[in-house]
């Protein structure tokens, strides 16, 4: 349950997003022992079943590891990232099999709906236009949209500023570099769009015919979203996998 029925964060949610900052933001390195449930208890006011189902949920996600007896411990870095975004198709290894080719390069332009998804109080974005390949075959189309202060951190990098460069790069990759509050989740939505003409084009298929859209925003740290990524893919060459584990009181 993510929340309580008055519409507030539960409170071991809340201390598991507090965790997560904490640990993507090096304050607890690799290999480093995380306070005791009885210490966090203490420091957040709250019972230590509380700390428990934070403890849980950060298992889960690949962010820590327990060891009976000794304690709870920060994992890799790699390890959080692939395995926090796991059931959104590895989305920070994507460059380990799949090549990334720009078609429009990153620009500022304006676009209300973008820039209302983004939080922001003007309506400029950054936005650039990529295909994604396996083995030189097209898969997916992605339109991507940044709030200008996140832009200018990668407005330079040449595989995002010359149309047809290919590379293994990520956008939350390069960007999780450069980031003052490093990436701490995805939230995303699965719908069915239609190829449009330009589309069709990039991905070799027939206009209008019907495509998984996947509309992903990612969000730093401390809340803010950091990126909007549209994509379009070729249902052949696409699959889910997702964990759904029950909680148990």
């Amino acid at each position: 349950m993510a929340q309580r029925t008055d519409g507030r964060e539960s409170a071991y949610l809340r201390l598991a997003r507090e965790l997560r900052a904490a640990i993507l933001q090096h304050d607890y390195p690799e290999g480093k022992r995380l306070p005791t449930e009885a210490e966090l208890a203490e420091t957040h006011r709250v019972s230590r079943q509380t700390v428990r189902r934070a403890f849980q949920d950060l298992v889960a996600e690949g962010m820590v590891y327990r060891i009976p007896g000794r304690g709870t411990f920060a994992a890799p870095r790699e390890e959080q990232y692939l395995r926090q975004f796991g059931s959104i198709d590895d989305l920070m290894g994507l460059s380990i099999d799949t090549t990334m080719e720009l078609i429009r390069p990153l620009r500022q332009q304006v676009d209300l709906d973008a820039a209302g998804r983004l939080r922001l109080l003007s309506d400029r974005v950054h936005t650039l236009e990529f295909r994604r390949l396996h083995e030189d075959v097209p898969f997916c189309v992605t339109t991507v949209f940044l709030p200008p202060a996140v832009g200018k951190l990668v407005e330079s990098v040449p595989e995002l500023t010359d149309v047809g460069a290919r590379s293994g790069v990520t956008i939350i990759g390069l960007l999780d570099d450069r980031l003052t509050d490093p990436i701490a989740e995805a939230e995303q939505s699965i719908t069915v769009g239609m190829a449009t003409p330009e589309i069709a084009g990039h991905l070799g298929c027939e206009p209008q015919r019907p495509l998984l859209r996947i509309d992903r925003m990612y969000q730093s740290t401390t809340g803010q979203p950091v990126e909007l990524a549209v994509s379009h893919f070729l249902p052949e060459h696409y699959s889910y996998r997702v964990r759904l584990r029950r909680n148990v009181r």
